[in-house]
Parts: C-alpha cells; structure tokens; sequence
C-alpha cells in the first residue's frame, strides 16, 4: 500500500521512498509532461503511474 513519501514493491518487496524511485516517461496516450511512472531502483519493476502536472 503506497503511503506518500513511499511505495511498496510487488516484484521484489522492497519499501521505496518517492525519492529514490526511478521515474520514466508513462506509456500510453497519457501527457508526459503531467504523468510520470515510478519505476523500482532494486528491480526496475514499475511502482505507481503518478500525477506530476503540478510540480
């Protein structure tokens, strides 16, 4: 269950701070520059497809 400063992965288990998430372009017709995924830096699995239209 994702909490805000963190996500679990499902892959491998691992807890992953937002911050060291490694973010990618989504895939899909979704806006770039407003969505990002959030990829794990242990496995490289995707995380979460996040809002960041606002940053």
């Amino acid at each position: 269950m994702p909490t805000e400063d963190s996500y679990e992965c499902d892959a491998c288990g691992a807890s992953v701070p937002v911050e060291d998430a490694i973010r990618s372009e989504t895939y899909g017709d979704l806006d770039p520059t407003k969505w990002q995924t959030l990829n794990c830096p242990q496995c490289k699995e995707r995380l979460a497809t996040v809002y960041v239209g606002d940053e």
